[in-house]
């Protein structure tokens, strides 16, 4: 068994930031501090927050300057939204895995790490590449390092990230009570008005984008309604150069009949939606978060704030989904993946034959 450290990366808010990015700023250095004191009494020797305004640089660029100046032990490295939900247990888990004393890595999910423990880090991570996220680390790990690789993408509360203000009003108790009132009051109702349509066996809910096989089996065990899913894009952040291009059907839909159409196309199909718009807009304009409107906008456009999306584009989405005749909700990963199971609620769902 050898010491481990922990460093928890904080990207702060620049300063021309909007107030939903800051709240979620806020809210990521809340948890970055639960889990420096929390790592700290699971064992590990030393816990920091390395934060800092974004600069562009890739994760593995800033993964080799810390490895650099690590000792001969592991290394646990996460990002300060990760896995709000981590036990004690949980945290003392990954210390071991980075303790051990051969190479081996530990991830909460290997297909899109939010963190990762790495024994004997220095020397196996060395020469990791520009990858340009933490989603990457594992594959990189398992397919070019030789390094076996667990995760833990079973235990659901790992799988939580908080990556905007939609986020914490899934989560629910003090976390949603750092959205503002007002701000979150759209997006209740519509959890609201969805919680009722999956409790309608007569119903059908459309969930679209990086929805797991386990989700799935989640919402045909604990929701009455039906359900349609359109499952597109899983490991777009993790892809490897050259591999074929995002590309979404339902974003070709919005390519033909532009983005204020979706509310239309959804109707047809369901009583009620949850849609991961991050896939929509890596079909629009590439997996690059870069490439995007902005996170203000992309944040606005999660709680279904319309005229706060400055995006032209994002704001005929939003727009179109505000105005449907059913319930929609606008997302991220989270909302797709666990995020589901926080927003629904567990409902038993009768026997199918």
């Amino acid at each position: 068994m050898t010491d481990v450290e922990v460093v928890i990366l904080h990207p702060e808010p620049g300063p021309d930031a909007g107030p939903l990015t800051r709240v979620t700023a806020a809210a990521r250095l809340d948890v970055a501090e639960r889990h420096r004191r929390g790592f700290l009494d699971a064992g590990a020797i030393r816990a920091s927050i390395l934060a800092g305004p974004p600069d562009g640089r890739p994760f593995g660029a800033r993964l080799r300057d810390i490895v650099a100046d690590l000792g001969d032990g592991g290394l646990v490295v996460l990002g300060s939204g990760a896995v709000p939900l981590a036990t004690p247990a949980d945290r003392r888990e990954f210390v071991e895995a980075a303790a051990a004393g051969e190479p081996r890595a530990l991830a909460n999910n290997r297909y899109s790490a939010d963190v990762i423990a790495v024994a004997n880090a220095r020397s196996v991570l060395a020469h990791v590449p520009d990858l340009p996220s933490d989603n990457a680390l594992p594959r990189w790990l398992a397919e070019h390092a030789g390094v076996p690789v667990d995760d833990r993408r079973g235990r659901t509360r790992l799988g939580i990230d908080v990556d905007g203000p939609l986020d914490l009003v899934l989560l629910g108790g003090r976390w949603r009570d750092l959205v503002p009132a007002a701000d979150g009051a759209r997006v209740r109702a519509i959890i609201d008005a969805i919680g009722a349509v999956v409790a309608d066996p007569a119903a059908e809910l459309v969930v679209s984008g990086r929805v797991s096989a386990a989700n799935l089996a989640w919402l045909e065990r604990h929701t009455e309604s039906r359900t349609r899913a359109l499952v597109e894009e899983r490991g777009f952040r993790t892809c490897r150069p050259g591999q074929r291009a995002a590309a979404s059907v339902l974003g070709a839909l919005l390519d033909r009949d532009g983005p204020e159409s979706l509310g239309a196309h959804l109707e047809r199909l369901g009583e009620a939606a949850i849609v991961d718009t991050r896939v929509l807009l890596a079909h629009r304009s590439g997996p690059d978060a870069a490439g995007w409107p902005e996170p203000e906008d992309r944040y606005a456009s999660d709680l279904l704030l319309t005229a706060r999306v400055a995006d032209p584009w994002l704001r005929a989405l939003t727009a179109s989904a505000v105005a449907a005749r059913i319930p929609i909700l606008l997302g991220g990963h989270t909302l797709v993946g666990p995020g589901m199971r926080l927003a629904l609620g567990r409902r038993q769902a009768p026997g199918r034959s």
